[in-house]
């Protein structure tokens, strides 16, 4: 969820995660096909997404992309002004209908599927006219919805131990929609049905912690592709009333506690604790669980870690890309000091590491390891090492193997692999690896920095 404006209280919307286990779990949630990683370019306009899509994204092996909400949204410089709509046209700062369709066909062509960040929890606050053109004042959005289509409570969210006052209030007050409506279903349904069209692959719910998943399932059982892939922003929050485990039957959930663990880990524990990651640690089964090390939001309040924490965020990528559990986003926005600021040249990337643009997707350590991803994709967690400390090796199955440095000085040691013998390439340095009969190789690692090797990866 988004923090949405100075005079708004920033309310960071936290979620639930015992498992309660109300709703099945949905084998077949997790992105299908043998590329899972998704490249989050935040709020990147759709002709820069689009280059990107041709010229990084489809060669490197990432499997979607996800761009930020289409919709014609209020005016103003801040990013979070994309999370307040006044209308379901494509008529934001990022591009009009025509360029969103030409980045989903250029993604396509590059073998990309798109993923949209989809805001249907909510309308805006306050009135005004839109960046499409279109005016509204909250509670009417003519065309569109009326003063009858949203919830009864007009009071801010303040009890998350209160299941009806998260899912009924206001979230950091904006007018909340009533999605137990049948017109509201609807037309939330026609909406998305709308980016199907426009040929969109998979939607990331906005808020949905603040819509009962009984509605986001009725709403989804009216697309024209009820099986679209979905990802739901369900925030953990500890005995909280609304638990993510609820959203499951819905498709995946992003699993917040993998990445305020990991910066906890990376930054003041042992990596060697992280050889029992995910499902041990008592998070969403992995088939259902969308997994980052930091998103929009995160990387402003402080909860994760993000491009400011250096080492420790790269290395915590490289482990989430190399490690078995969930399907993976790679943030990728821009340097900010104003925690609101909106994105450089209005979403228009120029190019990679200039204008403030971090294009995390593309750092050489984390970029690389998208195709480790794919080469491993199914393969479990094997030949686990650590030095009880900082310094982890593990491998995936007869097909790849990584290790990670955290200590302070260089490491060596002589890893045991369930590779063939041969001689691959370390692809976070270029450098060769020789795999002897046993299974075995030795290798020096400094400090902060990583290895990985793949099987079809001989050469560098």
């Amino acid at each position: 969820m988004a923090r949405r404006s100075r005079t708004l209280p920033t309310v960071i919307s936290l979620a639930a995660a015992a498992a309660i286990g109300l709703y099945p779990t949905s084998a077949e949630a997790s992105p299908p096909g043998a590329k899972d990683v998704t490249a989050v370019l935040f709020e990147w306009n759709y002709a820069s997404v689009a280059r990107e899509c041709t010229t990084t994204l489809g060669p490197a092996g990432y499997g979607y992309v996800q761009v930020s909400p289409p919709a014609e949204h209020i005016q103003g410089p801040q990013w979070w002004t994309s999370y307040q709509p006044v209308s379901y046209k494509i008529a934001g700062r990022l591009g009009d209908r025509t360029s969103f369709q030409n980045m989903v066909n250029s993604c396509h062509s590059a073998g990309v599927k798109v993923v949209v960040d989809t805001v249907v929890n909510h309308m805006s606050a306050g009135s005004g006219t839109g960046t499409g053109g279109s005016s509204y004042t909250k509670y009417d959005y003519p065309g569109l919805y009326s003063v009858y289509d949203f919830d009864d409570c007009t009071a801010q969210v303040t009890d998350y131990q209160d299941r009806w006052n998260v899912q009924h209030c206001e979230l950091v007050g904006l007018a909340d929609l009533d999605t137990g409506e049948e017109y509201v279903r609807r037309t939330i349904a026609g909406y998305m049905n709308d980016l199907l069209t426009l040929g969109v692959d998979g939607f990331r719910i906005d808020a949905a912690k603040h819509i009962p998943a009984e509605d986001l399932a009725n709403i989804k059982s009216r697309l024209t592709n009820p099986n679209a892939y979905w990802k739901q922003e369900v925030i953990y929050g500890a005995n909280e009333a609304v638990q993510p485990s609820e959203y499951t039957g819905n498709g995946d959930v992003q699993e917040f506690r993998y990445a305020y663990d990991l910066k906890r880990v990376f930054q003041s524990e042992k990596l060697a604790y992280l050889k029992n990651y995910g499902e041990g640690w008592g998070y969403l089964s992995s088939s259902v669980a969308g997994v980052f090390v930091d998103n929009h939001d995160t990387e402003r309040n402080g909860s994760t870690l993000n491009y400011k924490s250096g080492a420790d965020y790269t290395l915590a990528n490289v482990f989430m890309l190399a490690y078995p559990y969930g399907a993976p986003d790679i943030n990728s926005g821009y340097e900010w000091s104003d925690a609101d600021a909106g994105p450089p040249d209005g979403g228009q990337v120029g190019a990679c590491w200039q204008d403030g643009w971090k294009c995390q997707h593309k750092w050489p350590e984390i970029i690389s390891m998208v195709g480790f991803r794919n080469a491993t994709r199914g393969q479990s967690l094997t030949d686990w090492w650590d030095d009880g400390n900082n310094a982890i090796g593990f491998g995936r199955g007869t097909k790849g193997y990584v290790a990670i440095n955290h200590e302070t000085s260089a490491t060596t040691h002589t890893y045991q692999t369930s590779l063939p013998a041969g001689t691959y390439c370390n692809v976070q340095n270029n450098t060769t690896v020789t795999v002897n009969a046993g299974g075995q190789f030795t290798a020096t690692l400094g400090s902060d920095t990583a290895l990985a090797i793949y099987a079809g990866k001989p050469n560098c």
